[in-house]
């Protein structure tokens, strides 16, 4: 039995299968010729339905909506924040800069080790997806205060005056404490949490939140995405983005799970014009993966991790290949 998300890569399914039913599918360099190596670049529908006979007897598939039928339902909304004109310039230009930057050095790493290019361009990606969240981030000596700061600022305010509560996550903690100093500004009651929280501390506050005590939750996404019941809460806010979608559903499922008694609304700010709005649009090839292996689709997802070629599409701020 295992809750854990398999639509990254299709790699990760060898070493569950491996621990639970040793020999099914071979020994792992095999695994990755046979099916993961095939399956993941490119649509392979036969190297699929050869692994999905394989992996069927051993597989039981119940969806949150099968076992929970009475759950309330659950809205997901992507809230684009539309930055001002320094903004965007700031961010445009960082992007200029990190391609120049990535394709010096692709240029020059002919000998380099086997994905250090990749781990050049993931540095890059990640300073933007920092960016989109705040400048401050990383460009503190400019002082610009971002346009998602300020519009998580009047949705804050607008779920309080609404009676509403909201968890907040972010996998960045300096973003979420701007966002928790926006908060304090407005007087708004919050409780906070992220890897560094001691466990008996992280117990005291959870209990408190279920209590009453804070109208948001801040959370880390290491610290927050399991083994949390935070049902008082009956609104999501995905501060930014995910490479990995089933990891914002494990996050919203902290409030959207048994005890729930209110519809969920999740939101995603969503920065324009930004590098997430590129990764909100690979979420659904990430779902492709586990769709297609577990629940008997011929989809083409795209499991594996990204290529060079992938991440420096997205840091050029082309399409996607179905696009």
């Amino acid at each position: 039995r295992t809750c854990t998300p398999v639509d990254i890569r299709l790699g990760e399914l060898w070493p569950l299968l491996g621990f639970a039913t040793p020999g099914v599918l071979a020994r792992a360099v095999r695994f990755h010729l046979r099916f993961a190596g095939r399956i993941a670049p490119e649509p392979a529908p036969q190297a699929s339905r050869r692994l999905r006979r394989l992996v069927a007897p051993f597989l039981l598939r119940r969806t949150k909506a099968e076992v929970l039928a009475d759950l309330p339902p659950r809205t997901e909304i992507v809230h684009e924040v539309v930055p001002g004109s320094k903004e965007r310039a700031l961010l445009e230009a960082l992007r200029q800069q990190a391609e120049d930057s990535v394709q010096q050095a692709m240029a020059g790493g002919a000998g380099a080790a086997p994905g250090q290019a990749q781990m050049h361009i993931l540095a890059a990606l990640t300073r933007l997806r920092r960016a989109a969240c705040d400048p401050r981030l990383v460009a503190p000596e400019l002082g610009l205060v971002g346009a998602k700061v300020q519009e998580f600022e009047r949705l804050a305010l607008e779920l309080v005056a609404g009676r509403h509560k909201a968890l907040v996550f972010s996998q960045f903690t300096d973003f979420l404490a701007l966002l928790r100093d926006r908060l304090d500004a407005a007087g708004l009651r919050h409780q906070y949490l992220d890897g560094s929280t001691p466990m008996a501390q992280r117990t005291q506050r959870v209990n408190a939140f279920q209590a009453g005590d804070g109208d948001f939750f801040l959370i880390s996404l290491k610290a927050g995405g399991f083994g949390l019941n935070l049902t008082m809460a009956d609104y999501v806010i995905i501060a930014d983005p995910w490479w990995n979608p089933a990891a914002e559903d494990q996050a919203s499922g902290r409030a959207h799970r048994i005890g729930q008694q209110r519809p969920v609304t999740v939101y995603r700010l969503v920065t324009q014009g930004s590098i997430e709005e590129r990764i909100v649009k690979l979420h659904h090839h990430k779902r492709a993966l586990a769709d297609g292996v577990l629940a008997g689709q011929d989809g083409g997802g795209t499991g594996a991790v990204m290529d060079a070629a992938t991440m420096l599409a997205l840091l050029r701020g082309e399409g996607t290949a179905d696009e």
